[in-house]
């Protein structure tokens, strides 16, 4: 379960775009391009740019996964997730993640 848990907390192995990467499915990278266009209002999102390993593991990640701050905070501190990071609970670089998705700071929090 660790390795499917994002730096942030989100469980990557429910990600569609980790999905249609693993499966090497174009149908769901398209469904999935067209219906985050629209989630994220990102209109230059392709199925193309649909593959994601997920931003623990080696291999393809999904522009935002590959820039993600969240991500590059974890990894310059040498941490596997922000589970390691004793500035959890008032950290203003994940929180907003923590708002929207509860799931992901309970995730976190198991890990320990």
């Amino acid at each position: 379960m660790k390795k499917l848990i994002s730096c942030c907390g989100l469980n990557c192995s429910g990600c569609e775009a980790k999905i249609a990467t693993m499966k090497n499915d174009d149908n769901l990278r398209q469904i999935t391009a067209d219906k985050w266009k629209v989630m994220y209002n990102s209109p230059d999102i392709t199925a193309s740019m649909i593959n994601c390993t997920g931003c623990r593991e080696e291999g393809a990640k999904f522009t935002h996964c590959f820039n993600c701050e969240i991500r590059k905070c974890v990894r310059s501190k040498g941490y596997d997730t922000c589970a390691d990071c004793i500035d959890l609970s008032k950290c203003h670089i994940v929180a907003p993640i923590h708002e929207a998705v509860p799931e992901a700071l309970s995730n976190l929090r198991k890990l320990n």
